[in-house]
């Protein structure tokens, strides 16, 4: 029901005076069901005096009316609207002095409404910082509580989302009232190890605040030296035991942010101490990830580019993990993916390419074999990437197997490439594959 002003201010009335707590109780639940109405968020943060008296109620010493006024703040907190959160504003700093309270139903409300309130408004975040909300968080951490957990994992996750985090939030080592100079990064690794006690609702929250911090690329090298990559590397290996175990309940939602936070950590490392580093063989990281890539391909398709992404840079510059991919013969299992969508296509050839451009040896292994036929069927492709990443892939393996340029010629490669010679994008690449087919 929407209410007007008037609604508002005789149940702000009722809640502050009445004569029995549950006629208080009673107006305060009427109201938070009208602050579900755009309209009546509107009615209550244009009638002065209105947060005041709520704040009043959030401090009051009975327990029932300040979590009923704290439901109130969290359907305000749900507005789209900034001019409602900065509303909000003089609420935050109780929000965050009972986030070290005993109710770890009242905590979870609390961190959803400072969550949602963080979205919405740049005014809110920036009172937030100096109020202490990164201790408060590191503090909330240590719950045991898994419902606490993932609301902090929520309300984190907005706070790393704001558009100035990489300066003002991620930022310094040193200094606690910043994510990384504070106990949250130990505690989310923490989290992440694999293991009897992961909750996966927890652990996803925390993937994805891990995600955005890597992703700012402010010290990705003090992560790193924490034990980012073992952890997410054991994680991994887990993801894949537990597919194969069928218990992939919601599994995809942990594998996508794990698979982002290694693909990012990898530019940081040098990749060939990256096996080293997860305290893994090649071999146990690449299984697994394709283990992973099957899963995918089967419950969720739209994220098999994130697992090819991570393959990308783990064999871009690795000759370990390029003959990871070899002897564990995944050069089919690639090309079976080609047909599933032209970004996918695009990947598999760069991992191709990767491999290829190790030199002969590997490509020995790339032809005799059907990877030909399905470079000819890409060749097919109205998609300008996929065809010029199949011509990189033919260059490298007529360059390394001249003997693979015959075959492709019998093949009726030239028309194939003919179909390409007008495009402005392809037209060079096309001509000089043509010389290197003919002149081999």
């Amino acid at each position: 029901m929407i209410l007007g002003e008037v609604e508002i201010q005789q149940f702000l009335c009722s809640a502050q005076r009445g004569t029995e707590e549950k006629e208080r109780e009673g107006a305060l639940i009427s109201l938070r069901g009208g602050l579900q109405h755009p309209e009546t968020q509107q009615n209550f943060i244009r009638l002065e005096g209105s947060m005041r008296t709520l704040v009043g109620l959030l401090t009051s010493n009975q327990a029932l009316l300040q979590l009923e006024a704290a439901r109130c703040l969290h359907e305000l907190s749900h507005s789209e609207q900034s001019a409602v959160a900065e509303a909000c504003l003089p609420a935050t700093s109780y929000l965050l002095t009972y986030l070290s309270g005993h109710s770890s139903d009242f905590i979870e409300l609390c961190l959803y409404t400072l969550g949602n309130l963080i979205v919405e408004s740049e005014a809110v975040r920036r009172q937030l910082l100096p109020q202490g909300i990164v201790p408060a968080l590191a503090a909330c951490i240590q719950s045991p509580h898994s419902t606490v957990l993932e609301a902090l994992g929520y309300t984190l996750s907005q706070l790393l989302q704001a558009k100035e985090a990489p300066e003002k939030i991620i930022p310094s080592t040193s200094a606690s009232s910043s994510v990384l100079g504070s106990s949250l990064p130990q505690y989310m690794l923490g989290l992440l190890q694999p293991g009897p006690k992961l909750n996966p609702g927890v652990a996803v929250e925390f993937a994805w605040c891990l995600h955005y911090i890597i992703c700012s690329q402010v010290n990705n090298a003090l992560l790193i030296t924490r034990g980012a990559l073992s952890t997410l590397g054991l994680l991994l290996l887990d993801l894949a035991r537990a597919v194969q175990r069928s218990e992939d309940a919601g599994l995809e939602l942990l594998v996508c942010p794990v698979l982002r936070c290694l693909s990012n950590l990898l530019t940081e490392a040098a990749v060939e101490a990256v096996g080293e580093q997860m305290q893994l063989r090649d071999e146990r990281v690449v299984a697994s990830l394709f283990i992973l890539l099957q899963f995918l391909l089967q419950k969720q398709p739209s994220l098999l580019h994130e697992g090819l992404w991570f393959l990308n840079n783990l064999t871009a510059n690795s000759p370990s993990f390029c003959t990871s991919v070899l002897s564990l013969d995944l050069i089919v299992p690639l090309l079976q993916l080609l047909p599933v969508s032209n970004v996918v296509s695009v990947l598999v050839l760069t991992v191709l390419c990767n491999v290829a451009e190790k030199g002969p040896a590997y490509c020995s292994h790339l032809w005799p074999g059907p990877l030909l036929s399905s470079l000819l069927d890409t060749l097919a492709s109205s998609d300008t990437e996929v065809v010029g990443q199949s011509l990189e892939l033919l260059q490298l393996l007529f360059l390394y197997r001249p003997e693979a340029a015959q075959d492709f010629l019998q093949q009726s490669g030239l028309l194939a490439l003919e179909r390409h010679e007008k495009e402005t994008q392809l037209q060079d690449r096309v001509r000089a594959l043509q010389r290197t087919a003919l002149m081999r």
